[in-house]
């Protein structure tokens, strides 16, 4: 048998072992694909759950280590302490579909909050416009008598591969990171929480702008599933036809 007759049964095994390989990845995919439906509509129930909750108390210092921040996500939490005013940290942002009257480009005012019992929690005071930025960072108040505030519970944001450096100079950062936020203020505030606070909305107008959470989670699975499932389809299809031309030329 010549190598060219040889080669022609080892091609055709080839092709037909890379495709149905591609099919049973694809079948797979699809499968994980609503498995992750299924999840995120678990998500979005517990979600809706939680923020019609009674306020619990946050997480103090001593239950930080190890702490599932999935489960306490958007949780409402109470907490008594004191806000440093004077370490303010504002986060840019550009706030669409507000609920308040300011909305665009501008930033989130955060500002370290001692509790009474020890550790500091990043609260997200709310939202200025851009030109209230040097404004919301000027207030030399380090202290007030202590307060008990209700606010969701969040966990940090991660910055990627494109987040810029803070701005240490004029107290601008890029995402709402206890880690990076800590490194900006008095490191004699530590140990620092791994979750920050949202505060709700205030009285109409008032800055910074609370209540302005943001609570959406994108849910594409579903068509996700579909396409990974039509791609093993395409895969079958193909397949079929391609052996059935073979077989064609083979009896030709």
């Amino acid at each position: 048998m010549s190598p060219q007759r040889r080669l022609g049964p080892l091609m055709t095994g080839t092709f037909v072992v890379l495709m149905l390989a591609l099919a049973v990845v694809c079948t797979w995919l699809g499968t994980w694909q609503l498995q992750r439906l299924a999840e995120k509509e678990a998500l979005i129930v517990a979600v809706d759950e939680r923020l019609d909750a009674a306020p619990i108390a946050a997480p103090n210092a001593a239950q930080w280590p190890g702490l599932d921040l999935a489960e306490l996500n958007f949780r409402p939490v109470s907490l008594t302490g004191a806000f440093r005013y004077n370490q303010t940290v504002t986060v840019f942002t550009s706030l669409a579909n507000a609920r308040g009257a300011a909305s665009g480009p501008g930033y989130w005012v955060v500002t370290p909050f001692v509790l009474a019992e020890g550790g500091t929690v990043f609260v997200n005071r709310g939202f200025v416009p851009e030109a209230l930025q040097e404004a919301a960072v000027s207030d030399s108040e380090s202290d007030i008598t202590q307060v008990t505030i209700t606010g969701l519970l969040r966990p940090g944001e991660t910055a990627g591969f494109m987040t810029p450096a803070p701005d240490t100079s004029n107290r601008v950062e890029w995402v709402r990171d206890p880690v990076r936020l800590a490194e900006m203020v008095d490191p004699a505030l530590a140990p620092f929480a791994p979750y920050y606070v949202d505060l709700p909305a205030g009285a109409p107008n008032e800055l910074p702008q609370g209540g302005e959470t943001v609570i959406e989670f994108p849910n594409n699975h579903l068509g996700y599933a579909y396409t990974w499932f039509g791609f093993a389809i395409v895969a079958v299809v193909m397949l079929g036809f391609w052996l059935a031309r073979q077989r064609a030329a083979r009896k030709s």
